[in-house]
């Protein structure tokens, strides 16, 4: 009997409870609706829900935007970098017995591919009926047969045959250039061209220096993506770059390219890679040489998103307005509603729910909103930007669903926060004094 007259008094509380809980948000859904003679009332509450879904609208964009970019920026960096770049300290800026040094670097754990590279700046001219034409460019001298997974995703499809990179029957070294810079000059598959390197100069007779200089034959166009990277990147063969650049033993070239298991084990790798060779080899991965610019994208994110913020911040003073105003204008039913018995706790209950739904359903609308905004720009490319400046020709976008859930759940709390006052101040009306009023 004992159990059973608890049982009972346990589901009368829950009828209770359950029957306020629909009675508070009863009253909520008709203190939203603009009753007659309060038309004004409606609209503020509708300017309200329209702030947030404009504010969270604005944020999802924008950070999806920023997102995008730096992915986007980050893909075409490791398309044509290698995670890690290993060097020798010296005057000459070479690395010798590289073979040696590729063995020691396949041991470390989390590498999977390393290879030698030629690394120089050199200009690169055509010959015309009006002189040469030169225009700087950055000589990538790789090697295609060295067994290992290539450092680059350039060089795994050159190695793959995607990229022709073979001596051509002319006899001439081959050269892959960049389609920013084969346009500019106006070349095609087949021409030949004159690259000047000004690392292996030698003097004459006179005692001047001359920079050494050679005939290539263009034998494929490249396309990244990355502006500067189309506009200044020529590969060639490890070979012909040593030729180029005067070095006469085959163990000696620029540096080794490193390729780990994922692009963030980067820093990682690199300090076990320095451990393992010591000095005079030092390593930098990808991260390093592009610190400035992946901060400078990471601060702009940050900031473009609290400035964005204004906007919700904005919208919950309208909720806080618009409940002000609801409190001001339902005075008299207020004190009705205390009179019958309803708790200062039940009155704040009624003004809270009334602001939450307002922040969540402005908040799902402008999630939503944004989401679809956000693979509209995305998809088609809608907005174009200069290349040369943005180093991409279209607004990328990536949606991260944690940067998404922050925005839902910063949005949501700012509402409810924006409730408590107008609700506390509800709650503390005196019966007869709100009865009274007029």
């Amino acid at each position: 009997h004992r159990d059973l007259h608890l049982s009972i008094r346990r589901q009368r509380q829950m009828c209770i409870r359950d029957s306020r809980n629909r009675l508070h948000w009863f009253i909520a859904r008709h203190y939203l609706r603009a009753g007659r003679g309060r038309g004004f009332l409606s609209l503020i509450t509708w300017i309200a829900l329209g702030g947030v879904i404009v504010g969270v609208t604005a944020l999802v964009v924008v950070i999806g935007v920023m997102s995008g970019m730096q992915e986007d920026l980050q893909a075409k960096i490791l398309e044509s970098t290698p995670h890690i770049i290993v060097l020798e300290s010296g005057t000459t800026l070479r690395l010798h017995e590289w073979e040696e040094v590729v063995d020691l670097v396949m041991e470390v754990d989390g590498v999977v591919g390393a290879a030698p590279f030629v690394l120089s700046q050199v200009s690169v001219a055509r010959t015309g009926t009006d002189g040469l034409y030169p225009q700087s460019a950055n000589l990538y001298g790789i090697s295609i047969d060295t067994g290992q997974v290539a450092p680059t995703e350039m060089e795994r499809q050159i190695v793959e045959g995607s990229y022709n990179l073979t001596p051509p029957e002319s006899g001439l070294p081959p050269l892959l250039m960049g389609v920013g810079l084969a346009d500019r000059m106006q070349l095609f598959e087949g021409d030949t061209l004159l690259v000047v390197s000004f690392e292996n100069l030698k003097m004459d007779i006179l005692g001047g220096l001359n920079p050494t200089m050679r005939q290539f034959e263009v034998t494929g166009v490249f396309t990244t993506g990355m502006y500067d990277y189309d506009m200044q990147n020529v590969y060639t063969t490890l070979g012909a770059a040593q030729e180029l650049v005067g070095i006469t033993n085959p163990g000696v070239v620029g540096g080794i390219g490193v390729r780990t298991r994922q692009p963030e084990l980067a820093d990682e790798v690199r300090g076990k890679i320095q451990e393992s060779l010591g000095f005079p080899f030092y390593a930098e991965s990808w991260m390093t040489t592009n610190r400035a610019l992946f901060s400078a994208l990471r601060l702009e994110k940050i900031a473009m998103g609290l400035i964005l913020g204004l906007i919700v911040l904005v919208a919950a003073f309208n909720i806080v307005s618009t409940l002000v105003m609801v409190v001001a204008d339902r005075t008299r039913e207020i004190g009705i509603l205390k009179a019958m018995g309803m708790t200062r706790r039940g009155i704040m209950r009624v003004f809270v729910l009334q602001g939450a739904w307002i922040g969540v359903a402005g908040t799902m609308v402008g999630t939503a909103c944004g989401l679809i905004s956000a693979f509209l720009i995305g998809h088609f490319e809608i907005i174009r930007i200069p290349p040369d400046v943005y180093f991409v020709d279209h607004l990328p976008v990536s949606l991260n669903w944690l940067d998404v859930l922050g925005i839902v759940v910063a949005s949501v709390t700012i509402a409810f926060v924006a409730t408590i006052y107008p609700a506390w101040k509800a709650s503390r009306l005196e019966p007869v004094d709100a009865i009274r009023h007029e």
